[in-house]
């Protein structure tokens, strides 16, 4: 709970709310993906996602630029991605987490150093898939890059756990 101040989600404190509500609500995009050794398709739609429709999945996919990579592998959606995601790429990986939030359509995004230890061309596919994320939603952007907070509404600079510009 904060120490000062208020919280509110929808004009509702967030202590109002139940957990199982407000994680709903929240969709999480971090600089380290958590992947299960699994397919491609199934560590986008898993846990409550398993039942969504295989063509939102892939509409997900198609907007977070998965299919790009995809479309080269020789099973496809149904390629193992090795433990942790070790088959794939830095760049790879964080599409994965960004069609995960897209298939959830949570209307708040929050995004974790989402791209902070990624290669320029990999860093502009990504840019691109926020970009398309972060459309009619809160988005709270934890980032040390410019280029990921250039387009925010606000920009609130921490240093050392307070509130300096």
């Amino acid at each position: 709970m904060p120490q000062a101040g208020r919280v509110l989600v929808d004009g509702h404190p967030v202590e109002t709310l139940k957990l199982e509500a407000l994680r709903a609500a929240i969709a999480y995009v971090g600089q380290h993906v958590v992947l299960f050794n699994d397919s491609i398709y199934n560590n986008i739609a898993y846990g409550a996602l398993r039942e969504v429709p295989r063509e939102r999945v892939l509409a997900a996919a198609d907007a977070a630029f998965v299919s790009e990579f995809v479309a080269a592998l020789p099973a496809g959606f149904d390629t193992p991605i090795g433990d942790d995601g070790l088959r794939l790429s830095g760049g790879q990986r964080q599409r994965l987490a960004i069609a995960r939030a897209l298939l959830k359509d949570a209307p708040i995004l929050i995004l974790d150093e989402a791209t902070s230890a990624l290669d320029a061309d990999s860093e502009r596919r990504i840019q691109q898939a926020l970009a398309q994320l972060r459309q009619g939603r809160t988005c709270l952007i934890v980032a040390h890059r410019l280029s990921t907070i250039e387009n925010a509404d606000r920009i609130v600079v921490i240093e050392q756990g307070r509130i300096v510009e």
